[in-house]
């Protein structure tokens, strides 16, 4: 009994779909935005760059803070 070989495809069965970068900017640019935001009130939201008045914010944020690193006390 002969045994055929079987041939790979050269074309894939199944092909990834193209994600235009039209439809991805404005979702990457929102994320970096927010991004930006937050590491601003985690890592600067105090002292002579404090853009909101009292402690409220800090205290919130205090354990961001010393979780990533940032000196706060």
């Amino acid at each position: 009994m002969a045994q055929s070989a079987v041939q790979p495809s050269t074309t894939p069965d199944v092909l990834p779909a193209k994600l235009p970068i039209g439809a991805v900017a404005p979702w990457a640019v929102f994320f970096g935005v927010l991004m930006l935001v937050l590491l601003y009130f985690v890592g600067a939201e105090q002292g002579a760059t404090s853009v909101m008045s009292g402690e409220n914010v800090h205290e919130w944020l205090h354990d961001a803070r010393h979780l990533l690193g940032f000196p706060c006390h």
